[in-house]
């Protein structure tokens, strides 16, 4: 499924995803299924773009909701998913305590508001029911959604930008937020939550693996293993996953 970006400035403001599903999407979904029971589950993907995790999360449950804040994204999902609106994460248009799980995938660093945008996360998943984020990790020695540079967008990986001060960092990248460990978490403080799993991942390597096979593999394998030492802390995105606590 694919649809036309007005520009790459615009796609990046609005944290336009992937359009196709690869390996390093089902590596995903594998962890949402190690950490959440799916089956027959209420979901929203909060930020759902085209609807690739909804189809996904289909596969195990026919309560699958979706909202975003671009119509005509909603628009080209709507051909075949059911259950959207056009919403902002802000500003949630459902009852409190719907949701089995609250899905959130690298949407949260595009928000206006990030702290409202984790309450009405929490707001919407029931007493038992769990959120998970993925998002920008603030030590990837990457910027992956391209820079700004004398009033001009750049596409593409930027390297070292989010480990500028706030300042310059901000500057050169005031279309997305990057997270330390510590940044995450605070979206939730005073909450009624806690932390079931939050540790990083890295990428698929997807488009490297199509190019240039050997290399690809070689450089997923030698970083997934990191994955199991404290050299995690440099992957590309937070992998957080929390509970509703019961009042």
């Amino acid at each position: 499924m694919t649809t036309k970006i007005r520009s790459a400035e615009e796609a990046a403001r609005l944290g336009h995803p992937s359009y196709v599903w690869q390996a390093g999407q089902e590596r995903r979904l594998t962890l949402v299924r190690s950490q959440v029971e799916l089956e027959n589950a209420r979901i929203l993907v909060d930020g759902c773009g085209i609807g690739m995790y909804m189809q996904a999360f289909r596969r195990f449950t026919p309560h699958v909701y979706g909202i975003d804040i671009d119509p005509p994204i909603v628009k080209v999902a709507s051909a075949s998913l059911p259950l959207l609106t056009v919403a902002a994460g802000e500003h949630l248009p459902f009852p409190a305590d719907k949701f089995d799980l609250v899905f959130s995938h690298e949407v949260i660093e595009h928000v206006q508001n990030d702290r409202l945008t984790a309450a009405e996360m929490v707001r919407v998943v029931r007493p038992g029911g769990r959120i998970v984020t993925f998002c920008p990790n603030r030590l990837y020695p990457f910027e992956t959604h391209g820079h700004f540079w004398r009033g001009k967008y750049h596409f593409g990986n930027t390297p070292l930008i989010n480990w500028l001060p706030d300042p310059l960092r901000n500057r050169l990248a005031p279309h997305v937020r990057a997270y330390t460990a510590a940044g995450i978490l605070r979206l939730f403080n005073n909450l009624p939550v806690k932390v079931v799993c939050h540790t990083q991942v890295y990428p698929g390597y997807d488009k490297i693996i199509a190019r240039c096979p050997g290399l690809g593999r070689h450089l997923r394998d030698v970083t997934y293993f990191l994955e199991r030492t404290p050299f995690r802390r440099f992957g590309i995105s937070h992998f957080l996953v929390l509970e509703k606590t019961v009042p």
